[in-house]
């Protein structure tokens, strides 16, 4: 979001997710695993290269779509930054940039030209590891396609540059004039089913619903006066921050809701040593969690099924979702948070979730059009500015949202942490199929689909050290170490080891950097340096 927020002025997927099918023809796909993480959406791209469109997979990892690509671009971890710009390069210097595009709808052009003078195929083939041919493959390609849609996930954006990944991303689409029609754009694919709806409602330390800027005084006032209260006027801590806050004693309290942090965030002892040293604890959860267990007052939550109200999906596509069954703690999550924002001071009387959408967007212009009333017969996808308007199924058509799209130039931005004599592998983490982030583990039928950690080791590695699939060993990193079973593959790169996090018993999160991106405070999940042990077999008796 902050990428394409700097370079477009909206940080949302610009096209619509069935353009893959019916208008997409060329597929670049960069840091994501779709067909495991996204599985919807990759079957879309299964079906999109077999009517024809061509397909290009940047990662270091073997994923399943590779099958599928007309080109695999297998480059080193942490190296995205200079593959994209060494096509950038191949493109300017074969002059197949879209000069009108360029001229028209954007700005610090030069720039960008000056720092990707540098990034000669020689020299991006020596950093990446991808040959020099298939770049030049790759940047013809990209470039002279009339309609090619980018599509990128956590790959990306977990690193310590992740931000500018996402803005080197911008600057590779609006070099070719690939934004602002049917079947182009940039389109980052959301995590959970309703990330964009959390960020879409201000659940981030730095705005209001809509992206409204807390610290512009003209919006903050606005809110003020719909809320009936005095808001702050400084931007507030991401999660890292407020981690490294309760740690330092400077957070006293937390509270949080559908969200497990032991598990899910980077450095996990840093989290756990943090939650110990909080004064009060309140999480609400549907199931006693690593997280929970650190926990003064646990609420019980509601699921999805047990909710009405709103999601919204990666394509900015706003639906309603509606219970199936009544909540089984006899409450709804909003009515929770409702009742404890009425005892400590701020009465909250909604009847039902339409009020409190609705009172959103009165005050949030790109969702003004959208009420429960049309919700109930469509979905609407925002913008969508007034009652009468049908949504926006793509993005910067004429114009982009600051005006003109800002090139941002950047640099190689090495990984904070890279593999060393002491920690010669390279670990980096992601997703599988079977399991949905860490709720799953407790359905018993997927549990038996996929029931352990297996981390993914390359032959080579494997021979060197006597491991066969299904090994036990202990996995250490500097700051913590976990037990795995692995799984010996070519998937993966020599010197690479991959894990996912879904399994309580194998935290790998307990490995992962604590380096973060400067901008966001992500995590580098994707890159860290650990080393592998055997462990001793144990006698029968």
């Amino acid at each position: 979001m902050a990428g394409l927020a700097t370079t477009f002025g909206s940080g949302a997927m610009t096209n619509p997710i069935n353009e893959i099918t019916d208008e997409a023809e060329l597929l670049f796909l960069i840091g994501t695993n779709a067909t495991e993480a996204h599985p919807v959406i990759g079957y879309k791209m299964r079906q999109a290269a077999r009517r024809g469109a061509k397909m290009v997979v940047c990662d270091p990892r073997r994923i399943d779509l590779v099958d599928e690509a007309d080109h695999w671009l297998q480059l080193k971890p942490g190296t995205d930054i200079p593959l994209l710009n060494g096509l950038m390069h191949i493109i300017i210097k074969e002059g197949l940039e879209n000069k009108e595009f360029v001229a028209e709808r954007t700005e610090n052009y030069e720039a960008l030209k000056a720092t990707v003078e540098s990034y000669t195929p020689e020299y991006v083939s020596e950093l990446t590891g991808i040959p020099v041919g298939d770049l030049y493959a790759v940047a013809r390609l990209y470039a002279t396609t009339d309609k090619a849609m980018i599509f990128y996930t956590l790959g990306i954006t977990e690193h310590i540059c992740g931000t500018r990944n996402v803005m080197s991303i911008a600057n590779l689409a609006m070099l070719t004039g690939h934004l602002g029609r049917p079947g182009t754009g940039v389109c980052p694919m959301r995590g959970q089913n309703n990330v964009q709806g959390a960020c879409d409602m201000g659940a981030l330390p730095n705005v209001y619903p809509g992206y409204q800027a807390v610290t512009n005084d003209e919006i903050r006032q606005k809110f003020e006066k719909g809320w009936g209260a005095s808001l702050p006027a400084n931007v507030g801590l991401k999660i890292p921050e407020m981690f490294d806050a309760a740690y330092e004693g400077k957070v006293k309290a937390m509270y949080i809701l559908g969200e497990n942090p032991v598990l899910t965030d980077p450095n996990s002892n840093h989290i756990r040593a943090a939650l110990e040293k909080l004064d009060f604890l309140v999480v609400q959860e549907l199931f006693l969690s690593e997280t929970a267990e650190y926990a003064d007052v646990i609420l019980p939550a509601a699921s999805f099924a047990e909710c009405d109200g709103t999601f919204t999906n990666t394509e900015r596509r706003v639906q309603r979702v509606r219970k199936a069954i009544e909540p089984i703690p006899g409450k709804a999550n909003w009515q929770i948070i409702c009742e404890m924002a009425t005892r400590v001071g701020f009465p909250m009387d909604y009847e039902h979730p339409g009020q409190i959408w609705n009172e959103m967007a009165s005050l949030t212009p790109s969702m003004a059009g959208i009420n429960y009333q049309r919700l109930e017969n469509s979905s609407l996808q925002w913008p969508c500015p007034s009652e009468d308007h049908p949504g926006t199924p793509y993005l910067h058509k004429g114009k982009f949202t600051r005006g003109l799209g800002l090139f941002q130039p950047s640099d190689h931005i090495p990984p904070g942490e890279m593999p060393d004599e002491e920690y010669p592998f390279l670990l980096s983490t992601g997703r599988i199929l079977y399991h949905y982030n860490v709720t799953t583990p407790y359905s018993p039928g997927i549990a038996s689909v996929w029931d352990k950690e297996m981390a993914e080791i390359h032959p080579d590695d494997a021979a060197k050290l006597g491991l066969v699939t299904g090994k036990q060993v202990k996995i250490i990193s500097r700051r913590g170490e976990v037990v795995s079973a692995v799984r010996v593959t070519d998937r993966v790169q020599p010197g690479m080891i991959w894990m996912s996090f879904h399994h309580s018993a194998t935290p790998t999160n307990a490995l992962t950097s604590h380096v973060l991106d400067p901008v966001t405070g992500t995590g580098e999940y994707k890159v860290c340096a650990v080393k592998i042990e055997k462990i001793p077999e144990v006698a029968n008796a």
